[in-house]
């Protein structure tokens, strides 16, 4: 037994392997001996354990233990010897492995954890360290986060009695890496009163009108306590608990010297109407004025495909975007434009509607397989499959050939304002929404938040693409989509292909997975190609949306359907990160937490992560060193959604000093202008721009 257990666990000198070896061995000798050394306790009436040698109790104990065994009444059966001894080495080699893990960390990671300490120890010393709050019964939450205090505006601690409680201190911690909002060394002050635990530093610290307010407390002994300076709320006695209400109003962060982000509005979507013309020119002109005084950088508008090559093929009207061009460029604005090749109208923001060029929507009446596809044979004219991006079915165009063709004729018509450095960004649309991503959620098919979606390579063109992979792979009968993907609104566990352990991760599901995500890559690989040659010395980029429902459960289902290859196995942004790479090109995410923040009941009927989506697609990006750039999905108007903005665009205890390429305001829209709202604005601009603004306690 000795040899067994020097191969598995080998020999050390250190005295954790030494302690937890007699540990193990103590535990042991308790399950070998079982019943037979066990002594009877008593329960009294104080709640005190005590040992017993009543008879009748013993007794009683006999009878329980004579009446314990099998259905048929017979006996226990006692495991085989052989198994025993399996157990054992398996459990040694177990807590052999987490001794030296322990060790470890205590001497190369500065870790202060104690010699006999176990998974809890280890996974608090590793939450303080990302900057979370662990109280001794477990207890855990953000240290910063001021959308994680509890509903009513103010934090509510709650504690035992003082007499009960004892003075914790956690022990201050270094944030290595990016870090996700603020993070910072924590350490727990209990002050003059024991048992409230307050952060003593912390990035979102209490205001200074909170700190001058005082408060009546009561010590241990029933003596008064002068106010302490951290706690600026009142005291309420609830059951013996004593509940602290900490002020709502929290110190902003100072962004003054911070990097200059530059910041862009996006312009209405009906700025120009359908006949190329601009709409309301002196209403939008005074609206403009109004956004270079508090210093804007520019606006972002779209060119859209339906409007400029509307009626025939290579005949394009620019005629509105020219008047518009020039109208900012006498204001002193930079330009983002998107190349929109898909239809605008039936999403969520949509207040117009601009359907795909009309020589398109013809050939689509005949071939409608020019279209994406979900499996019950439903076409979505959003935008063009991917499988045409080589088909010449476009009046003897491929697709690839009608985007650079629409991309080459705008450099040509506004080279001037290339060559001033006017247009500062060229965003390609890449799909649906102008996101790199399958139309897997189409609200005009009945899709709801928060559905998993469908799949959408029911056409022929695509269906053809998968039938050459699968007999690439030698398995023709994997030329299909999946049949038990359930449908739009489905969930994942409702579903034998998305549900845990499903099909997704079985050899058919991985080889459907990877052509499909494979699928999209190489659509924005040939379309960035093209746009790298159209744009030559023009910073380009491509938008990712930000699907996080869904992303807490292994299969990612929803991300998943979109052509994201991101189950729990695997970085599905790692591949888009390293293509964009390829040409260049930058990335635009579409922030997805300012639509969140008042609906948190979602999050957690959706297993929803919007936070961990962001480091993720964030890192990817980051690793491989190219530009983020960002945008809201919906509109925000309140500083609580801004400095959310401002946590991802600027990270305080980034080493490398990374930052947002830029941010665009979604949308310009008179709320905006309203003049609560616009100051709000205004003061997110100045922060964003490294500006100190001194008004952000009012």
């Amino acid at each position: 037994m000795a040899t067994d257990m020097q191969k598995l666990i080998g020999t050390s000198e250190e005295d954790d392997d030494e302690e937890m070896d007699m540990d193990v061995k103590e535990e042991d000798d308790d399950e070998e001996n079982g019943e037979k050394h066990a002594a009877p306790v008593m329960v009294g009436v104080g709640g005190m354990v005590t040992g017993s040698s009543n008879n009748q109790f013993q007794h009683h104990n006999q009878q329980t233990q004579d009446q314990m065994g099998t259905p048929g009444g017979g006996t226990r059966r006692c495991r085989p010897l052989e198994e025993k001894e399996r157990t054992k080495l398996r459990e040694r080699h177990r807590r052999a492995i987490t001794a030296r893990i322990l060790a470890g960390l205590r001497r190369h990671g500065n870790y202060n954890l104690r010699v006999r300490a176990d998974i809890n120890d280890v996974i608090a010393a590793l939450a303080r360290e990302a900057g979370w709050v662990v109280l001794p019964d477990g207890t855990t939450f953000p240290s910063r986060s001021q959308g994680s205090r509890p509903v009513g505006g103010a934090a509510a601690v709650v504690t035992s009695s003082p007499s009960q409680m004892v003075s914790q201190h956690s022990p201050s911690a270094s944030v290595r890496g990016v870090a996700s909002g603020y993070q910072s060394s924590v350490e727990y002050n209990t002050g003059r009163m024991k048992g409230v635990y307050i952060p003593s530093s912390s990035p979102y610290d209490l205001s200074s009108s909170a700190r001058s307010h005082t408060s009546s407390l009561v010590g241990d002994g029933g003596e008064p306590i002068e106010s302490h300076p951290l706690i600026g709320g009142s005291m309420n006695s609830i059951d013996d608990k004593q509940i602290v209400d900490l002020p709502s109003k929290l110190l902003e962060r100072n962004f003054a010297g911070t990097t200059h982000v530059p910041v862009y509005v996006m312009l209405p979507l009906g700025v120009i109407n359908m006949k190329c013309e601009l709409v309301d020119p002196d209403d939008l002109l005074k609206e403009l004025r109004v956004l270079k005084s508090i210093n804007i950088d520019g606006v972002v508008v779209d060119c859209w495909w339906g409007i400029v090559e509307a009626h025939s093929p290579q005949e394009y009207n620019w005629s509105g975007y020219k008047r518009l061009f020039q109208m900012v460029r006498e204001l002193k604005l930079k330009l983002q434009v998107v190349m929109s090749f898909h239809e605008c109208g039936g999403n969520v923001g949509d207040d117009v509607c601009i359907p795909l060029p009309h020589w398109v929507a013809e050939i689509g009446r005949s071939n409608p397989d020019i279209f994406f596809t979900d499996k019950e044979g439903r076409r979505n004219p959003e935008c063009l499959s991917w499988g045409i991006d080589k088909e010449r079915v476009l009046r003897g165009r491929t697709a690839i050939e009608v985007y650079f063709d629409y991309m080459r004729s705008f450099r040509v018509e506004f080279s001037e304002f290339f060559e001033d450095g006017i247009i500062s960004i060229i965003e390609v649309g890449l799909g649906p929404c102008g996101e790199l991503r399958y139309p897997s959620f189409p609200v005009k098919h009945g899709w709801r938040y928060p559905g998993i979606g469908e799949f959408q390579c029911y056409d022929r063109y695509l269906l053809r693409s998968l039938r050459r992979a699968a007999e690439a792979r030698g398995h023709s009968l994997w030329a299909r989509g999946p049949d038990n993907a359930g449908s739009y609104n489905s969930r994942p566990h409702e579903t034998g292909f998305f549900c845990d352990g499903g099909d997704y991760d079985g050899y058919y599901g991985r080889f459907f997975l990877k052509w499909y995500s494979q699928v999209l890559v190489d659509h924005g690989d040939r379309v960035l190609h093209l746009a790298k040659l159209a744009f030559e010395g023009t910073c380009i980029a491509a938008k990712l949306p930000s699907i996080h429902w869904w992303y807490k459960t292994s299969s990612h289902a929803a991300e998943l359907t979109a052509g994201f290859y991101n189950s729990c196995n695997r970085d599905g942004y790692a591949a888009i990160a390293a293509m964009l790479k390829k040409h260049g090109a930058a990335l635009n995410f579409t922030f997805p937490l300012v639509q969140m923040l008042d609906r948190h009941e979602d999050l957690s009927e959706a297993l929803a992560d919007p936070e961990g989506l962001v480091w993720q697609v964030l890192n990817a990006a980051w690793d491989v060193c190219i530009p983020v750039a960002s945008e809201n999905a919906l509109p925000c108007l309140d500083r609580v959604g801004y400095n959310k903005i401002l946590d991802y665009g600027k990270p305080t205890n980034d080493l490398d000093g990374r930052h947002f390429l830029s941010f665009t305001y979604l949308r310009l829209s008179p709320p905006l202008m309203e003049q609560q709202n616009f100051v709000e604005f205004e003061g997110f601009v100045k922060r964003m721009h490294g500006e100190a603004v001194h008004d952000l306690q009012g």
